[in-house]
């Protein structure tokens, strides 16, 4: 729908932004949307986690560590629907397991 069109181009905005502050609200936002509405993530998993996947290799640590956190919580809501994105997943988790920075290891 169009209402459904608008809320993804809003999270890949924010995603994308410039200033890690909007990108840190667009992890924030994708979460909400996981909880509230799974099926418009699902249906677009694709599409989401081609630009969700940027963040979790953003040179800003703190948009990092939160795109981490964010996927522990997401993962249980969207099993299933994960696989056709697992490959970029793994590849960016992997990524961050060589991280020096405490934080972001831990998650």
């Amino acid at each position: 729908t169009v209402e459904e069109t608008e809320q993804l181009l809003e999270l890949k905005g924010l995603l994308t932004a410039r200033e890690f502050q909007s990108r840190m609200k667009g992890l924030t936002l994708l979460l909400d949307h996981c909880r509230s509405s799974p099926q418009l993530i699902s249906t677009n998993i694709v599409q989401v986690f081609n630009v969700f996947v940027l963040t979790l290799q953003d040179c800003h640590k703190k948009v990092n560590q939160q795109a981490l956190e964010v996927l522990a919580l997401m993962i249980p809501m969207l099993r299933g629907t994960l696989k056709p994105v697992m490959v970029s997943l793994v590849t960016a988790i992997i990524d961050n397991l060589n991280s020096k920075h405490l934080g972001i290891y831990a998650a």
